[in-house]
């Protein structure tokens, strides 16, 4: 009689049972780890730190607007300037304690010259802190 694939023959017969041999491994080497690591996850160092409230410096530093008007014009905090009175101007706000910042606001159609020439004169007077001022474009 030939033996067939699906024959009752316990030598050849289907193994009907799951290995659980390779599922225990993978778990006793999982429990090891977890085993390991929980302990270094919960140590920490208990101290008493000192408690104090404090606020949001609400304080808003000092600046001073220049202003570059389309023909070359120079405002400072609105009163027009010449060049020298510009130095004196930027030297003594260089002085001051604390520095104030400066806020340039250019006229879109002034040569880039005369804007390079203020930021230069602003740099050499010792004035740290500048800004450019812009208007938002409109949304829409």
């Amino acid at each position: 009689m030939a033996m067939t694939p699906f024959s009752d023959d316990d030598e050849q017969g289907l193994m009907n049972e799951i290995n659980m041999t390779p599922l225990v491994d993978v778990m006793l080497v999982l429990l090891i780890i977890f085993l390991v690591t929980i302990p270094a996850l919960q140590h920490s160092v208990n101290i008493d730190l000192p408690r104090a409230s404090s606020q949001p410096e609400a304080v808003k530093h000092a600046h001073v607007d220049l202003a570059v008007q389309a023909d070359g014009t120079l405002l400072w905090d609105g009163h027009a300037v010449n060049d020298d009175e510009l130095r004196a101007r930027i030297a003594e706000a260089a002085h001051a304690t604390p520095q104030p910042e400066l806020h340039v606001r250019a006229d879109r159609k002034v040569a880039y010259e005369r804007v390079a020439d203020v930021m230069s004169a602003a740099q050499a007077g010792g004035l740290t802190r500048m800004g450019f001022v812009t208007t938002p474009k409109p949304r829409g």
